[in-house]
């Protein structure tokens, strides 16, 4: 049950985010795992063997917001995102160990988007624009689980590395600044554990480091500024958590939250831009 919940916790959490993407300045990283990964991530899958599990969820928020937090659009926008979202994950966990008892396992994860932006005044100040649906950007993920480490009331610690990339499958516009899918490469490792202070009380972290190829056909507000290509900065992001479990094996309650900061400088034309970090 535990693995299970960090299993579903994991497949929505990239893609809440991917529905973002780019609505005005200083977005320019894709859509990343921000907080949603959280209870016991560092836990294996129940056994070795093919895992199939379907999602679907909707999502929905009426602000844009800039770096500081305001508003990126005048008031009188009164905009509003919305967005249904289906995942269908794959995950196969091998019984072969590679390194240091570690075994090997492939992640998949294959998105359909539905988005929908509205304003409560007609567009004819070049508001941000959605591209509709269609199929977002695939994630592919080989990892290496290492097993339990037990104590004599239960495990003490749980880990996995997985060696994600987000891969520029999804639907995209250049004349649009929300799209399903991001027209770039994207490398976004990841280490996840699990600490069992207690046999109830556990910590949970994922550190991801993000790196960025080129995005060689821009969105209109690069080519604005006279871009035929831009390319994000690199970035580090973290969850982190601590649970309780109430019901064993059933019900944790606990806190979580995340950290991103983006560490060097958005590109056009391969030159920095200096004050879109993230």
């Amino acid at each position: 049950m535990k693995s299970r919940i960090s299993t579903m916790v994991h497949v929505f959490s990239l893609f809440i985010c991917l529905c973002m993407l780019k609505p005005a300045q200083a977005y320019d990283l894709p859509g990343v795992n921000l907080g949603f990964t959280s209870f016991v991530d560092g836990a294996p899958p129940a056994g070795p063997g093919l895992y199939f599990t379907q999602y679907i969820q909707h999502w929905s928020a009426d602000k844009f917001a800039d770096r500081n937090g305001d508003n990126a659009l005048p008031a009188f926008a009164d905009e509003n995102l919305s967005a249904w979202i289906s995942l269908s994950q794959f995950i196969y966990q091998s019984d072969q160990e590679l390194l240091f008892g570690g075994k090997w396992g492939l992640d998949v994860i294959i998105p359909f988007l539905s988005l929908d932006l509205d304003y409560g005044v007609n567009n004819t100040f070049n508001f941000p624009e959605d591209n509709g649906g269609g199929l977002g950007d695939i994630v592919v993920g080989p990892y290496i689980q290492w097993d339990p480490i037990m104590g004599e009331d239960g495990p003490i610690f749980m880990h996995r590395f997985e060696l994600q990339l987000i891969l520029p499958t999804g639907k995209y516009d250049n004349n649009r600044e929300i799209n399903p899918g991001s027209n770039f490469f994207s490398l976004n490792p990841y280490w996840a554990g699990t600490l069992f202070i207690t046999s109830k009380v556990t910590f949970s972290t994922r550190i991801h480091y993000l790196w960025n190829a080129k995005n060689n056909d821009p969105n209109r507000n690069f080519t604005a500024l006279g871009a035929t290509s831009s390319q994000a900065g690199q970035a580090v992001h973290l969850n982190f958590d601590m649970a309780y479990e109430i019901l064993p094996k059933h019900l944790r309650v606990g806190v979580n939250g995340y950290y991103l900061k983006q560490f060097t400088d958005t590109k056009i034309n391969g030159n920095d831009i200096g004050g879109r970090r993230e």
